[in-house]
């Protein structure tokens, strides 16, 4: 894709205007590695696009890639040229919160994407040394409707089978209302004012929910409507 113009927004379009590039940068600036990770993020992409798109991005200079240790996979890293996009990818979500994000519709409050966020979420220094079971239970999803993050020694893992151990927190729910929370489009309180959310187990955890499991990063700012 070329521009034909010296301007730097086009030659800037140039390397991350491609459909899916942005979002593929914005996994990778959030953490994810390998492969299966970042299609995992992405949802409907191909396996054949995101390569290209990988190869695309290491051939800018903006991802560098290594082998893993003993494997054939490669891990996929930021160089500092795709970091600076960090304040950039920022301000194109804050914008979307205030222009973009009402017109969101049913099939867009996607259960997996809204898990990986809420597993990227967990703080885990927060939460006891010993092993931490959360569970979500969405009463709008029919096939995964349930989820678990497993907290351990620090790390994080999602699932959604049971790992048939005692939960220490229940989140009884829809996607669209945890995912509301999350983006801090309403508050927790609210939600549980009307009872569209129960969340029960552990009393300590569950009254401090928001000290071990941050909001989305984007600001909560007032939509488009109310500047208007």
């Amino acid at each position: 894709m070329e521009y034909g113009q010296f301007c730097p927004i086009a030659k800037a379009s140039e390397v991350i205007g491609e459909k899916w590039t942005v979002l593929i940068i914005r996994e990778i600036l959030m953490g994810g590695r390998r492969f299966s990770e970042l299609q995992r993020g992405l949802g409907t992409i191909s396996p054949t696009l995101l390569t290209k798109r990988l190869a695309d991005l290491e051939s800018n200079g903006l991802i560098y890639r290594k082998t893993v240790s003993g494997q054939r996979n490669h891990e996929y890293f930021p160089t500092e040229a795709c970091k600076e996009l960090q304040p950039v990818l920022m301000s194109i979500g804050n914008w979307g919160m205030r222009w973009a994000h009402e017109n969101l519709r049913t099939h867009e409050y996607d259960v997996e994407l809204l898990i990986i966020y809420l597993q990227r979420s967990i703080q885990p220094e927060k939460l006891p040394p010993s092993q931490t079971i959360i569970q979500f239970t969405f009463s709008d999803m029919v096939d995964k409707a349930h989820w678990w993050l497993i907290c351990d020694a620090g790390e994080i893992e999602a699932c959604d089978k049971n790992p048939g151990k005692d939960i220490d927190v229940y989140f009884n729910t829809t996607v669209k209302t945890m995912t509301d929370i999350w983006m801090q489009k309403r508050s927790y309180r609210d939600a549980r004012r009307a009872k569209e959310i129960a969340v029960t187990g552990n009393n300590y955890l569950v009254d401090n929910v928001w000290s071990w499991m941050s909001h989305s990063p984007f600001e909560a700012l007032p939509p488009a409507e109310n500047i208007l």
